[in-house]
């Protein structure tokens, strides 16, 4: 006996069903449904349909089950994964402590080493896009490192964030003015010389671009600071790194300093930005970072976007030819406030 339909439709509402239908399986099978509420044997649906009896029969038992919706296709289910949450959670800490050189024979993980250690550890047998796809569903990119000094005290960074941000309030007593007239600005200085970086470009998979490299030794600083909050910086470029450049390059700091209001300028412990020949303009105030801690400093992050994007791959013809470039590198900078934020703003220092 054929499978009856369900009580609760008839020809009209399959109908009416499948004229709202975008899905054009769906809609000729619910049109085949509806010629058997109207009466119509199962051989005329198949030959509606353009299938068998058996699978018109199917259509049935998945109609009376979900209605319209059982008729949609569905994406197959696949094999089940190989990892479960007891792998992943071991592939998360594998990758969050590091290979071990000794032991692992490598010293950064590539997929193909995970999948040899899934297979030793685990005795599961992976391919190299599988654990790709599994990785990216745990949130893991493959991201470029930066650097740490090896030296740096353990905890320095994060007492830093917590002691930082309540000393500002009575610089701003001191001063006679309202916290909220605190400036923060960062400073840190970059050598641009002829010996240039070459940086990543898209090409052809299996091909190695060129780029020009030069191998003279002119060089030249750029004393740079920023005001991440307000998008706005102050920069001078050097011949060299020392206390007369450095005073020379707090007077133009001073001169951006919003009237009324006073800097806090978070600099490293460089003996030319600590010393008490240092002539400090009466509106700013010089707070020295931990030491050995340069990821505190988003300066750091502004020379890597300007090398990477307008300072590398190009050779300069002279001493002259390097300054040139290094201020229009600058001015390009300023006059993009808003990248100016985007690389600088940090959640603990500005309460974004």
């Amino acid at each position: 006996m054929p499978v009856a339909l369900r009580s609760d439709f008839n020809a009209p509402a399959v109908r009416a069903a499948a004229k709202r239908s975008k899905d054009g399986p769906q809609t000729r099978r619910l049109l085949a449904v509806a010629a058997i509420y109207d009466g119509a044997t199962r051989t005329q649906a198949a030959a509606m349909g353009g299938v068998t009896l058996q699978i018109v029969r199917d259509w049935v038992v998945k109609f009376n089950a979900s209605g319209p919706d059982g008729l949609v296709d569905r994406k197959a289910p696949g094999q089940p994964s190989r990892l479960n949450d007891t792998h992943r959670s071991a592939l998360a800490a594998i990758i969050e402590s590091g290979p071990i050189p000794a032991i692992h024979g490598v010293v950064r993980w590539r997929i193909i080493d995970l999948c040899q250690w899934m297979f030793d550890e685990h005795d599961i047998s992976i391919a190299k896009p599988t654990l790709s796809r599994e990785l990216r569903a745990m949130g893991y990119r493959k991201l470029s490192a930066r650097p740490r000094h090896h030296a740096q005290a353990d905890g320095a960074i994060e007492d830093f964030k917590k002691t930082s941000p309540p000393a500002w309030t009575p610089i701003a007593l001191e001063k006679g003015i309202d916290p909220t007239a605190i400036e923060v600005w960062w400073q840190d200085e970059a050598r641009i010389g002829q010996k240039n970086k070459i940086t990543r470009r898209w090409a052809k998979r299996g091909t190695r671009p060129s780029a020009p490299q030069d191998q003279r030794t002119a060089s030249t600083y750029i004393f740079g600071a920023i005001c991440p909050r307000e998008g706005k910086g102050a920069a001078l470029v050097m011949p060299r790194c020392d206390l007369h450049a450095m005073t020379l390059h707090l007077a133009e700091i001073a001169t951006e300093i919003a009237p009324g209001a006073h800097a806090v300028l978070l600099v490293d412990q460089a003996g030319w930005h600590m010393s008490n020949q240092l002539i400090v303009p009466p509106s700013i105030t010089i707070m020295p970072l931990p030491p050995k801690c340069p990821e505190l400093n988003p300066v750091e992050n502004l020379w890597q976007f300007m090398r990477d994007n307008w300072l590398s791959n190009r050779v300069f013809t002279s001493y002259e030819d390097i300054v040139g470039h290094c201020c229009e590198a600058w001015n390009k900078l300023t006059d993009q406030p808003w990248r100016i934020m985007s690389i600088g703003l940090r959640d603990w220092a500005h309460g974004f």
